[in-house]
């Protein structure tokens, strides 16, 4: 620690060896600018103060710096005053107050509120508590005043005696059914297994647009063979549906029940791969060549544009056979509607010819004798 012993003779301080005393912490504007200021006049280099104090550089220059944020903890940094204070011949003691004052305590905890006004709420809280207590009981006890004064004992009917009117043999209807005579008609036939109602179409409109004539008994014919041709069970979502979009897939595989479904490519790559839960089902796509490995071919329905198609053949079942089949039963869907429109069309032209043969009048040839 210096020692200020006040002005010095002129005699010593011409001595070589005389250097002049390190000036007060108390006196910069703040630790930082003081321990800088006695740096420099004590010439020593930062690497010299380093070694001598076994501080880093970047500590010291943050301390000369006033940049508490780049210091470690706070008992290491009031460490680093104290050190670099008695390296430069400084009060110690004075640079860590000065320290604590300039870069406060921030993990102090905060203290509990104090004061007049504190006291004052604490000391009144039981009162306060018990005025909303009584002022609760008293709003309980009126309202069950109310209802137990608004309660009535039950008390007979102001009827003394039931109207003549109101007796069973009077009412119309009721005394055939007290003798015992009832009416019945005949049973009624049962209604129609019809939930949808029939389609109205416009008279003339659907042969001016599509050129067949609905009331043609060939067309009628041809329509009726269509309709009766067998129609599988259509597929029917019950949960999740994954894989391709509706317009990109002629093939639906859904499960009946719980099982594993995998679908690999031919690299052997999973394509999709799930534990299917009932219901569940799997749109494939046209036109990828993978393979379907199931773990229970009988827990899988296939449903082919839309129709059931019966189970899985197999454990593994080449998607591409599935296509194939979905294709060939569309093409054929297709055919036999050609087939159906071609026949109505024909029957539409013979019976026409039919008719103008009958409106043209027979015309007869005589020979001369």
């Amino acid at each position: 620690m210096a020692l200020d012993a006040g002005r010095a003779p002129e005699e010593f301080k011409s001595d070589p060896d005389w250097k002049d005393a390190a000036p007060s912490i108390a006196e910069a504007a703040t630790l930082g600018d003081g321990l800088r200021r006695a740096r420099d006049l004590s010439g020593k280099s930062m690497a010299e103060l380093s070694a001598e104090t076994k501080v880093h550089p970047r500590f010291l220059t943050a301390l000369e710096q006033n940049d508490w944020s780049s210091l470690p903890s706070r008992v290491f940094a009031i460490g680093y005053v104290r050190g670099y204070a008695a390296a430069l011949g400084l009060d110690e003691q004075l640079a860590v107050e000065r320290f604590k004052r300039e870069s406060p305590d921030t993990s102090a905890p905060l203290k509990a509120p104090i004061g007049i006004a504190f006291e004052d709420v604490k000391r009144h809280s039981p009162r306060i508590i018990a005025g909303v207590a009584i002022v609760a009981v008293a709003i309980i006890g009126w309202n069950v005043f109310q209802r137990v004064s608004l309660r009535q004992a039950p008390r007979p009917s102001d009827i003394a005696a039931v109207p003549e009117s109101w007796r069973l043999g009077d009412v119309p209807g009721q005394g055939a059914i007290q003798s015992g005579a009832i009416d019945l008609g005949a049973p009624e036939a049962a209604p129609r297994d019809q939930t949808t109602p029939a389609l109205y179409i416009t008279p003339g409109l659907e042969a001016e647009l599509t050129g067949v004539d609905p009331n043609d008994p060939a067309v009628i014919a041809a329509i009726e063979a269509a309709n009766n041709a067998p129609v599988q069970k259509a597929f029917n979502p019950r949960g999740a549906v994954y894989g391709a979009a509706a317009t990109a897939s002629q093939v639906v595989i859904q499960a009946k029940k719980a099982g594993a479904l995998v679908v690999r490519l031919g690299d052997g790559q999973a394509l999709f791969a799930r534990q299917m839960a009932p219901g569940e089902a799997w749109r494939a796509p046209m036109g990828v060549a993978a393979t379907v490995d199931v773990s229970d071919p009988a827990a899988f329905d296939v449903y082919l544009n839309g129709e059931h198609g019966g189970v899985l053949p197999a454990v593994l079942t080449p998607l591409s056979q599935l296509n194939s089949r979905a294709a060939q039963m569309a093409h054929q869907m297709a055919e036999t509607q050609a087939r159906l429109q071609a026949q109505a069309a024909a029957a539409r032209l013979a019976q026409q010819a039919a008719q103008q043969a009958a409106v043209q009048p027979t015309s007869t040839t005589t020979s001369p004798n």
